[in-house]
């Protein structure tokens, strides 16, 4: 307890620094931001041979996975209708649009996100031709049916490169939830994420940052709703907006538009924030990021197993969530994905959504050896490669096993 105060007293006063920087509306999407694609995958040195990949991805863009938000959003502004102001008019229609557009879909792999999965496989493809044509790939998705369809929406572009000279083995099924749904199966993790341990942070922090009252007052006149109230609405406002984009509705910039950058950049950091504290190691708790120990030590037995010769798959592919690479990307302490702090205002500038898990986000671990038979390691986040501090991109296997040996 003299923790949490200790927290909330820091945040107290870190609120009254000065404000975080401005991100795009496209960026303040968060989580359910479009895949930011590159227009190529960066080659390794010509003194390394690729010859395995690990790839770890979150499903691509999809229908909101549920409408809970956008008929609240509907219900509260049918119930003001004759209080609305022009913004809350086309709000209305918005939400309204968006429910139909997405009528029996809610959760549901889009186009949008099969191509972004596509996408991702043709550049591997184009890449990596070596670890393709003529190998063996193994891919295990979530029982959940858009990491399934990712997983299709991948696999089948590998099974075209191939032209039947390889071999791809699927499966999906709650027998992989340890690796990839490991927030529905941890004991511990699910107690904690129960008790919300670090809700006294988050609601401190929303209560100073979020902008509801005048986010709810721009859409509707005179609501004198109680703060609580209004920051709940805004939020909801907040989800159904950002959420746009991944569905593939027409409208998503321009509902993007209905408010001033400033708002949505606050509204933005109070979802960051939560994610942040729930599903990555904090100065509250370890606990998220320790869920990712069975995905870690799976990684390195079946990295280790290649080098052995044991393991014949020159691709293993691994279809999750948000969720899945939130604790995993903090586990491995992969820079940009790991930020400890007790000063949470200060966790925007380092530790951002849109960045960690866009939609269709993925880590690859590139296996490669050199020609004295040496083997290293590269971590492309989002198909960009990864520098660890004093170490640069290219990492030696055995140096970088032993540290994943140590954070576990």
């Amino acid at each position: 307890m003299k923790k949490f105060l200790f927290n909330l007293l820091i945040l107290t006063a870190a609120a009254a620094s000065a404000a975080a920087q401005s991100f795009s509306l496209d960026q303040c999407r968060g989580s359910r931001m479009p895949y930011p694609a590159p227009d190529s995958v960066e080659a390794v040195p010509d003194t390394l041979a690729p010859v395995m990949i690990y790839h770890v991805g979150r499903h691509g863009a999809r229908f909101a996975t549920s409408p809970d938000r956008f008929l609240r959003v509907e219900a509260a502004l049918e119930a003001r209708s004759s209080d609305l102001t022009p913004a809350g008019r086309s709000l209305l229609d918005y939400a309204r649009r968006a429910i139909d557009l997405t009528a029996d879909r809610w959760g549901q792999l889009d186009s949008l996100g099969v191509a972004e999965q596509q996408g991702i496989a043709r550049r591997l493809c184009l890449a990596f031709p070596q670890l393709v044509v003529g190998q063996q790939v193994s891919a295990e998705s979530s029982y959940v049916g858009r990491c399934v369809a990712s997983m299709d929406a991948f696999t089948g572009v590998v099974r075209r490169m191939q032209s039947g000279l390889g071999d791809i083995q699927t499966a999906s099924g709650p027998q992989f939830n340890a690796l990839l749904r490991p927030f529905q199966v941890d004991s511990a993790y699910v107690v904690w994420a129960k008790e919300k341990p670090y809700e006294p942070v988050l609601k401190a922090y929303a209560k100073q940052t979020a902008p509801g009252e005048a986010v709810v007052g721009h859409f509707i006149n005179n609501a004198d709703l109680d703060p609580s109230d209004a920051r709940k609405l805004a939020d909801d406002i907040y989800y159904t907006v950002s959420s746009l984009a991944a569905m593939g509705a027409p409208f998503a910039n321009e509902a993007m538009e209905l408010l001033r950058p400033d708002q949505y950049n606050a509204l933005w950091r109070v979802d960051n924030l939560r994610q942040y504290l729930s599903r990555t190691q904090t100065t509250v708790s370890s606990l998220p990021a320790d869920i990712a120990a069975p995905l870690v030590s799976d990684m390195i037995d079946r990295i280790d197993a290649f080098i052995a010769g044991e393991e014949t798959h020159t691709l293993l592919l691994h279809f999750g969530h948000a969720e899945t690479l939130m604790p995993l990307l903090s586990l491995m302490r992969v820079p940009d994905c790991y930020y400890l702090t007790h000063y949470f205002d200060s966790v925007a500038a380092h530790w951002q959504s849109f960045h960690v898990v866009p939609m269709a986000s993925n880590l690859q671990v590139i296996l490669m050896r050199s020609r004295t038979g040496r083997y290293y390691v590269r971590l492309d986040l989002n198909e960009r490669p990864v520098a660890y501090p004093a170490h640069g991109q290219i990492l030696p296997w055995p140096a970088f096993r032993a540290y994943l040996d140590q954070l576990l």
